[in-house]
């Protein structure tokens, strides 16, 4: 795989306006680890190796056992997630597979069970956050900083 383009330098406004994104879901109160496995679940979805290669390295940077980041993409059949983080990544996989299905009103309750509005409307801005970086990463090719 090819990098197509240096997004950085080409659409820098761009990601000075995602990255004001990521600085509002950082100062919410959703925990740091929590946060990179919403991340790093949508990231697998939508196939950015990129930010795939990221966020495992920064929820294992969070305190992250490779067990529990090893079995984010089986997270249901898993028995390492709390009810909240599972109410989280079933959150992530619906907010991201739009195309396919809708954010059912059980997963917004569940959600809602979990976090407080103001935790749930960071979370939201997060999910959206990943999945516009995740299609940046993906469309250009993005290299992995741990591969260049």
């Amino acid at each position: 795989m090819t990098e197509r383009m240096d997004l950085g330098s080409l659409a820098g406004e761009a990601y000075k306006a995602m990255a004001g994104l990521d600085r509002f879901v950082a100062a919410s109160t959703l925990a740091k680890p929590l946060l990179e496995l919403v991340r790093l679940r949508a990231s697998q979805i939508n196939g950015c190796v990129y930010c795939v290669d990221m966020h495992s390295s920064d929820a294992k940077r969070a305190g992250e056992s490779d067990a529990r980041l090893h079995a984010v993409a089986v997270w249901r059949e898993a028995p390492f997630f709390t009810s909240q983080e599972r109410a989280a990544l079933a959150f992530t996989e619906a907010a991201t597979r739009l195309s396919t299905a809708d954010v059912t009103d059980e997963v917004w309750e569940q959600a809602a069970a979990h976090f407080t509005q103001q935790e749930l409307a960071a979370l939201v801005v997060a999910v959206a956050t990943i999945n516009a970086w995740n299609r940046m990463g993906v469309a250009a090719r993005m290299t992995p900083e741990s591969y260049k």
